[in-house]
């Protein structure tokens, strides 16, 4: 009698109360609620848990059954509203509280700019490792701050971050995000690999910390007619600190949701840390750790977008045009060669990407921390390589297959400059110091982004003159001795 009567009230509570029957399932619960803008619903818009997607209905309204892994109920914010934020990081999520039934409600509000056109900045790799670094970051974001009085007044600004916030130093998250707060603009984040949760026993839990902080780990967001997304390709193979550059199947499987509602054709953004490959062919047969393993399956998934690449963790800056329709644009570090120098260990100075987005079309450039905007390459004399030691160098370390490297000779056209492969003589010098960089293991790399010519006269006047992909032109001159 008393196991009939515990039965019966069960099934009384599941007839008046479904969620306890969501509860006592294994799948998850199910998560409801409404989508607002100045108290009036929002139809069409996209929800989330990570693993499905479900748009709002006529009154504002959505459901769906989140997965019982689901750590998050968020929004893919859509083109003209912004979300609340605090400080810079955007509030578009809700964590998921499996004790409680309540609605999770989001409100948004209209972007009082608008944002068809819009700017964003890019930073990879800040990688704090101590307070002084944080110092050294905060004079890093006054020149963020003296660019972003440039942009036209009344266009939509933000940022990107490729992730590396911190060098292993969670306990320095509250440190970075008081002083990122000085942009006063949101910053959309992915993780790296440095930013990573280590001894858990999965990957799973390696981006536990990062959530805790920052939000979910991949999602995305619309600006005027592009499309956004933020992705985890650090792979925490629990070995020690070892990782691999790779996307999981659940993170597919939601980005091939996501995807659904773009238009194809559109202009897509994708964010990640670790570069998907620093090759136009992937590397046959090879697991490369710094390099995304399975990107073949990415760039499928990305066929008939538009779309743009863009990662960090590399140290240096490269691009890679695959094709007419994806491009990666590999970022340098925030933090140089490590806060030690302000070089990267490709020659790159350190800085940030500029993306200005009008429509459908996009323009790029690379602005390095202290020197003006036209300042795209450096020029180096006769003498400085060990490579060439009789040629003239250019480093141009924004450059793509579409720029043009020129040189003067005492004011006449020589032709093009001949691009290799090899080390910026300053990063060389700078790394071999070890005084200076401190750490054993720093090196200079190869780059493929410098050019070198032959000046006929030892003592003639040398002019270099590169042209961009959208037609800006830079000098730089220099007299050999």
């Amino acid at each position: 009698m008393k196991r009939y009567s515990l039965r019966m009230l069960f099934i009384t509570l599941l007839v008046f109360n479904p969620f306890l029957s969501i509860f006592s399932s294994t799948t998850g619960n199910t998560i409801h609620g409404k989508v607002f803008c100045k108290g009036k619903p929002l139809t069409g818009i996209i929800v989330t848990d990570g693993y499905d997607c479900v748009l709002t209905n006529a009154k504002g309204e959505y459901q769906l059954q989140a997965d019982k892994n689901a750590r998050f109920i968020y929004l893919t914010v859509p083109s003209g509203y912004i979300s609340q934020r605090k400080g810079t990081i955007p509030v578009f999520y809700h964590r998921i509280d499996r004790a409680s039934v309540k609605p999770y409600d989001f409100y948004l509000e209209k972007n009082p700019v608008g944002d068809i056109d819009h700017t964003f900045i890019v930073q990879a790799d800040v990688q704090v490792t101590s307070l002084d670094d944080v110092d050294g970051y905060k004079s890093y974001l006054k020149d963020i701050l003296a660019y972003n009085k440039m942009i036209p007044s009344g266009q939509d600004v933000f940022g990107l971050d490729c992730g590396d916030i911190v060098g292993d130093t969670p306990s320095l998250y509250p440190d970075y995000i008081r002083a990122v707060s000085a942009l006063n603009f949101p910053v959309y984040r992915a993780i790296g690999n440095h930013d990573m949760t280590y001894g858990g026993r999965t990957f799973e839990q390696s981006y536990s910390t990062f959530e805790d902080y920052f939000g979910p780990v991949y999602y995305s967001f619309n600006k005027g007619k592009a499309h956004y997304i933020v992705l985890d390709n650090c792979f925490y193979v629990n070995r020690n600190y070892q990782y691999i550059g790779y996307i999981d199947e659940r993170t597919f499987s939601w980005m091939e949701k996501d995807l659904s509602f773009v238009p194809r054709g559109f202009l897509v953004f994708v964010l990640m840390h670790i570069p998907s490959s620093s090759t136009k062919e992937l590397v046959y047969n090879a697991l490369l750790q710094d390099e995304t393993s399975n990107a073949a399956g990415l760039y499928e998934m990305l066929k008939g977008y538009n779309t743009h690449i863009i990662t960090g963790h590399s140290h240096f800056n490269l691009n890679v045009c695959f094709n007419d329709s994806l491009m990666e644009h590999n970022t340098a570090a925030v933090c140089g060669t490590w806060w030690k120098a302000d070089l990267c260990v490709d020659g790159t100075p350190n800085g940030y990407g500029v993306y200005q987005v009008s429509g459908d079309e996009v323009k790029w450039k690379y602005k390095s921390v202290g020197y003006p905007v036209d300042y795209q390459f450096r020029l180096y004399p006769v003498g400085t390589s060990d490579e060439y030691p009789g040629d003239v160098i250019a480093n141009v370390w924004n450059w793509d297959e579409n720029w043009k490297v020129e040189w003067y000779e005492n004011g006449s056209r020589m032709g093009a400059m001949e691009r290799y492969t090899g080390y910026d003589p300053e990063a060389k010098a700078i790394c071999s110091d070890k005084k200076k960089v401190v750490y054993d293991w720093i090196s200079p790399v190869k780059t493929g982004h410098l050019f070198h010519a032959t000046p006929k006269d030892p003592m003639a006047k040398i002019e270099v003159r590169v042209t961009d992909r959208f037609g800006n032109i830079y000098r730089s001159y220099l007299k050999n001795k």
